[in-house]
């Protein structure tokens, strides 16, 4: 986790996509993409997207103003979510997504605590649960960099 602070700096220096890579526990791999913008300190690092393409349907809302909350540092707007939901997180709402969790295995038949582990999940769809995840950014225009 390269920090918030150090994302901020980077996404100023010019437009960026974000990139979620995902796969779950059958090996199955997905991804998508947002366009998006990251708000600095004093709005709680708010992000802000829009989806673009991808193999995996939105979990994250899309235009709303989403900030970082923890556990000790609840920006969200339900406020039980950063204390329910381990790890840091744009929450807006509980059961969307939680990419920063706590690592944790399916028990038996697949089963995971929901809320604890890594998850994504859909307005309308399935409950993914993951073994792991990507976040990435780049620059929107990639000549830049030849």
């Amino acid at each position: 986790w390269l920090g918030l602070k150090k994302i901020y700096s980077i996404t100023q220096q010019g437009n960026y996509l974000l990139r979620i890579e995902l796969q779950d526990w059958r090996g199955n791999r997905r991804h998508i993409e947002y366009s998006f913008s990251l708000g600095g300190p004093s709005t709680n690092f708010t992000l802000q997207l829009a989806r673009m393409s991808g193999s995996i349907p939105n979990a994250l809302p899309e235009h709303a103003q989403l900030r970082f909350s923890t556990a000790d540092h609840d920006t969200a707007s339900s406020s039980s979510c950063p204390q329910s939901h381990p790890g840091g997180w744009w929450q807006s709402e509980c059961e969307e997504t939680n990419l920063n969790g706590n690592y944790v295995t399916p028990r038996s038949r697949g089963r995971l605590d929901r809320g604890k582990g890594l998850y994504w999940k859909p307005k309308k769809g399935r409950y993914y649960l993951l073994k792991s995840t990507k976040i990435m950014i780049h620059p929107t225009d990639l000549k830049s960099f030849d």
